[in-house]
């Protein structure tokens, strides 16, 4: 059987054993198994310490006042001073273990505190191929480079074919075309001036001519920029255009 210093530490084994914290301590059922450890050492023929005798006592007293009354004061107190007794021995016991532990650490230290490290030094760079290849192998590596540099060459002209073949737009042309569509049908919002474009050319010199027509004061934006509109200023000449195309 295992043999305690103290009443303290038989209780805090019990309640490691049971898994409770001392707060949270069933005095049923600690007391019991208490009094079984003490019938256990009788039955062993040993002497048991008077003051396990004493602290089974107390434990039996405060069961009872428990017992008696559920809001007893003095059986309150006496549990409270239980819990801080084990608190307090609990407290004394982890420094113990620290104080014995720290002696061993410390030896630990003294060890390698002498210690220097090294630090890492340079390896010395020899750029000698040293390697020995087959005529085959060197030809099949050419042969591998090759082959990627092919992969990237541009690709030939006929595969921009309907991509990039189209004629631009000529910007007076569209600029023309605005401006009847104004003079005709008078104001006209912003975006409705490029439905009808059938490619990106198109509407490119759509918003050129736009630009144009603004700056030769032919044509007034105005509005906000969700609803813009646009109103023609003239209804003769066209201004000349720097750009005629794109």
């Amino acid at each position: 059987m295992e043999d305690f210093v103290g009443p303290l530490d038989l209780i805090l084994h019990l309640l490691s054993k049971n898994k409770m914290e001392i707060k949270d301590i069933q005095i049923s059922l600690i007391l019991d198994q208490y009094l079984d450890w003490i019938r256990q050492r009788q039955e062993l023929d040993l002497e048991v310490a008077s003051e396990f005798a004493a602290m089974a006592s107390h434990l039996i007293y405060i069961k009872t006042r428990m017992l008696l009354s559920i809001h007893d004061e003095e059986a309150l107190s006496e549990m409270e001073q239980l819990i801080a007794s084990l608190e307090e021995h609990q407290r004394h016991e982890s420094y113990t273990k620290i104080k014995a532990v720290t002696g061993d650490l410390e030896s630990r230290y003294l060890i390698g505190r002498d210690y220097i490290p090294k630090g890492p030094e340079a390896l010395p760079v020899d750029k000698t191929y040293r390697y020995i290849h087959k005529p085959g192998d060197l030809l099949k590596a050419m042969k591998a480079i090759m082959e990627k540099n092919d992969s990237r060459l541009p690709p030939p002209v006929q595969a921009f074919d309907g991509i990039v073949g189209r004629e631009p737009y000529p910007v007076g042309d569209k600029a023309r075309e605005l401006l009847h569509r104004l003079i005709c049908f008078g104001v006209t919002r912003f975006r409705a001036l490029f439905r009808g474009s059938q490619s990106r050319s198109e509407i490119v010199a759509t918003f050129l001519a736009v630009l144009e027509l603004c700056k030769s004061r032919s044509i007034l934006l105005a509005g906000t920029e969700s609803e813009c509109t646009v109103t023609c200023t003239q209804e003769t000449e066209l201004p000349e255009f720097t750009a005629d195309s794109y």
